[in-house]
């Protein structure tokens, strides 16, 4: 094979990942940094490739078509660090909406976002706990009034108790009203992107690529985990938004009563397996309380069975130890015991005494209510009003359900995708 001909296979991939990044820029840093490390390893092989081509264009030098003329010459300036600070604060606003899940300001922030991004932006900002303070680099754009920024630092998730570092590169640019702004558009032009791609090949960016590269795999090494904790985390966002486009797609539907009050029914009367005991999966410490600074009452070794007293919706689960009552990481725990109960006998219904029961729904403790109930922590959302029923999914603070009933008993009945489950009442209002 020619270098030629490998060249214009390394452009061609280049354009394909480039469609790809353009698609899935909104998911997390760090997943998207997985790709910085193949960006620098293709950077390295291009660097040398331009070093051969150059030797040999002095033997026999190529035949000029004019094309390359008509491309943007490219500076060979370096790196600026917090240079330009309208591009800093801009960013600092855009990531803290990220935070917040405020897609009313991204979408401001930046050109353009669909109906699928707004989701995935208002998802993905659940899981993220903060992002400590971001290092900037910049360099001029192939237009007036815009740049190349290169965003390092590092994302908190609610779940993972370390910062993960990672890099995004955006392309900023001016409007008519002088305000700067994320262009994600993907409508380049040529010329744009053949700027785009030679900076990319210079040496301090390359440094720059490395240093994030370098600062993610010592993560990777140190604790093997990450990797999967960030897949299960790109397959719950991807979950989510499907779910949510699927509702969104049920609202336009006309509602048929009859139809839906059947389906109720029948999932009422479904089995559900129910975990009554759980065994871990790894060497965990045992806690008094759901925290990681909470005091240790011991460690459990691999295999060690517990009675399951509730799941919390915060990812630690209440276990039965020594005669009382203590905390386990729910990451570290599996079923080892489970029972088949109805939906009827998790919510203590009793078909003997239907009329009882009707009474007992309609006294002062269990005000029927209509309209939504704002998440105000994490929370499972199950098939049974039981801590130990199915679970569905999980609902995130803010989130808004649809409420059928409050009960005495601690639960709340809602609708979730056409039908029924139940959240702790104490996690929502």
């Amino acid at each position: 094979m020619t270098n030629h001909t490998i060249w214009e296979s390394l452009k061609a991939k280049f354009e394909t990942f480039k469609n790809w990044l353009v698609r899935y820029s909104k998911i997390v840093l760090p997943v998207i940094l997985v790709v910085c490390v193949a960006l620098t390893i293709v950077i390295a092989i291009q660097a040398n490739k331009r070093k051969v081509e150059q030797e040999e264009t002095v033997v026999a030098p190529e035949e000029n078509t004019g094309e390359e003329e008509a491309m943007l010459e490219v500076p060979e300036v370096p790196l600026e660090k917090d240079a330009v600070p309208e591009i800093n604060e801009l960013f600092a606003v855009y990531h803290k909406a990220m935070v917040e899940g405020d897609t009313a300001t991204m979408e401001k922030l930046v050109y353009y976002m669909d109906a699928t991004e707004i989701l995935r932006a208002a998802e993905t900002s659940k899981y993220i706990e903060s992002y400590p303070p971001l290092e900037i680099y910049t360099k001029a754009g192939p237009k007036e009034g815009t740049y190349i920024a290169y965003v390092y630092g590092e994302i908190k998730f609610y779940d993972y108790d370390k910062p993960v570092p990672g890099m995004r590169v955006y392309y900023v640019c001016t409007n008519e009203d002088g305000e700067l702004y994320i262009n994600e558009d993907g409508e380049e032009s040529d010329n744009e992107l053949h700027y785009m791609r030679e900076i990319q090949l210079q040496e301090d960016v390359i440094d720059l690529n490395n240093k994030a590269a370098e600062a993610y795999n010592k993560m990777m090494v140190d604790d093997p985990k990450l990797a999967d904790f960030l897949l299960e985390l790109k397959a719950e966002i991807e979950k989510n938004v499907g779910e949510a486009l699927a509702r969104a797609e049920q609202s336009e539907e006309p509602e048929e009563g009859t139809e839906e009050e059947t389906s109720e029914e029948t999932a009422e009367e479904e089995p559900v397996e129910v975990v009554t005991k759980v065994k871990t999966t790894d060497v965990v410490n045992i806690r008094t309380s759901d925290s990681e600074t909470a005091d240790k009452l011991g460690k459990a070794a691999v295999g060690d069975e517990f009675e399951l007293l509730e799941e919390k919706g915060n990812g630690w689960s209440k276990v039965k130890y020594d005669g009382g009552e203590a905390y386990i990481k729910s990451d570290f725990l599996e079923p080892s015991e489970t029972m088949t109960a109805s939906v009827a006998e998790q919510n203590g219904d009793e078909e003997e005494e239907p009329q009882e029961q009707q009474t007992e729904d309609n006294n002062s403790d269990s005000a029927e209510v209509t309209g939504t109930v704002t998440v105000k922590e994490n929370v499972r959302i199950r098939s049974g009003a039981s801590e130990n029923a199915e679970k569905i999914t999980t609902a995130y603070k803010g989130d808004k359900l649809d409420v059928i009933m409050k009960q005495a008993d601690g639960w709340t009945k809602i609708k979730y995708n056409g039908k029924t489950a139940y959240v702790k009442s104490d996690y929502v209002e």
